[in-house]
């Protein structure tokens, strides 16, 4: 089933002397528990498409579903709703809160939601051990290394139980190795939790956890391809 599904989008940004297109007719389909990656360079429109899939921002042109809902024809205070209630977003830079401990941060999406303490304290703790992290729970992000701080941040996604988990670039600021297990810890957790996964990024190297993999220049979808050895992966999860 279809968890998001975009018909005909357009970004398109007017100034006093042009038009500039930031995307154009884009159309594609993400299914539930999907692993999907967006693949383009800068410039190409990736982090464009991705505020539009959350909600941030709006098409100029086109229609957009998420879990049936068109998200495009509502109010700024019901696409946030929505993005509280069915969207995880995992950003580049952490965007953790400083003052706040690992558990806090993770914590924080559910008191927004008005989850129970009981609830969310269970949460919260199933969801760092998941990650790896239960000792570092009452630890300071800058207390964290950047490995640890990105899984805060999934954990973060995670713990509202959403629909989708978005993320833009979630590597480009770890190194190499510690990005693949980033990965690694991604693609097990969508085994798990059966949530979908929409990655933007202009890594190639990181395609080989994708389901499924699009790529984007100048604003357009230009291709889209089913990665089939990542089922031998898949295969390490669910065995």
């Amino acid at each position: 089933m279809a968890i998001i599904k975009a018909g005909n989008l357009e970004k398109c940004y007017r100034t006093a002397a042009e038009q500039v297109y930031a995307l154009r007719g884009v159309d594609f389909e993400i299914n539930s528990g999907d692993f999907t990656i967006i693949n383009g360079p800068s410039g190409s429109g990736k982090t464009t498409l991705l505020n539009l899939l959350s909600g941030i921002d709006q098409p100029s042109k086109g229609e957009l579903y998420l879990d049936n809902l068109p998200i495009t024809k509502f109010s700024d205070s019901v696409r946030t709703e929505i993005r509280r209630d069915k969207i995880g977003l995992i950003f580049q830079s952490f965007e953790l809160m400083p003052v706040l401990t690992a558990a806090e941060n993770i914590e924080y999406p559910l008191l927004l939601q008005k989850i129970r303490r009981a609830e969310r304290e269970k949460r919260v703790t199933e969801i760092l051990d998941q990650v790896g992290l239960s000792q570092y729970a009452r630890r300071l992000p800058a207390q964290l290394s950047g490995g640890q701080k990105q899984r805060v941040a999934i954990a973060r996604a995670l713990v509202t139980r959403p629909e989708v988990v978005l993320s833009d670039e979630p590597t480009a600021n770890l190194d190499s190795e510690t990005g693949l297990k980033i990965m690694e810890l991604m693609l097990e957790l969508n085994q798990k939790y059966k949530v979908a996964f929409v990655i933007v990024t202009h890594d190639l190297s990181l395609n080989q956890y994708a389901k499924q993999i699009y790529r984007i220049k100048d604003g357009c979808i230009i291709s889209k391809e089913e990665n089939q050895g990542v089922q031998d992966r898949l295969a390490e999860y669910t065995a």
